[in-house]
Formats: structure tokens, C-alpha cells, sequence
């Protein structure tokens, strides 16, 4: 699983923008969009996910998923989880 703001991030990391991504993944540039624009989890057909994240992987992006190490080692960012504060202290 990939999530719209993991999608974004990756290709900011990789230095490309949203038609680069598309062609290196063989899909349409509205594809992209449409991808990126979604809220959250992103859904789609899994052959389309799946050639996205293996461009992605190419152009030397790791996804990590929730609770998941990094094997590869190398630079990069992860969100935080958010933990809901407890107002009263």
C-alpha cells in the first residue's frame, strides 16, 4: 500500500515531477494525478500501483510501510506516527 502523501514525497525526494514519474512508470500523466490528488491510501488498479512503485524504486526511492524497517539503509524521512495529547495534562 502506498498513501497519496508517500507518492508525492517520493517523487520530491527523487527529483522528478508527475510526468516524469508517469512515463517512467508507463502510465498516463492523469493516472498520476489522480493518484496523488486521493486522499490517503491510494487505490487503483494493483498493476498500476505496482509499476509506480517499481519507478519509483528505480529512480532510488524505498517505500516503508508502517512499522517497517528500512533494509537498504541510505537517507530519507518518515512521518511520525501522531499520538493524540491528552489535554488535562
Amino acid at each position: 500500500m502506498i498513501t497519496a502523501a508517500q507518492m508525492r514525497a517520493a517523487r520530491a525526494l527523487a527529483g522528478i515531477d508527475q510526468r516524469t514519474l508517469a512515463e517512467r512508470a508507463g502510465v498516463s500523466l492523469p493516472t498520476i494525478q489522480r493518484m496523488e490528488a486521493s486522499e490517503g491510501v491510494v487505490r487503483g488498479v494493483v498493476d498500476t500501483l505496482m509499476k509506480v512503485i517499481q519507478a519509483l524504486d528505480e529512480v532510488g526511492v524505498e517505500l516503508i510501510g508502517e512499522n517497517q524497517t528500512s533494509e537498504r539503509g541510505g537517507r530519507g524521512v518518515r512521518l511520525k506516527a501522531i499520538v493524540a495529547q491528552n489535554p488535562q495534562g
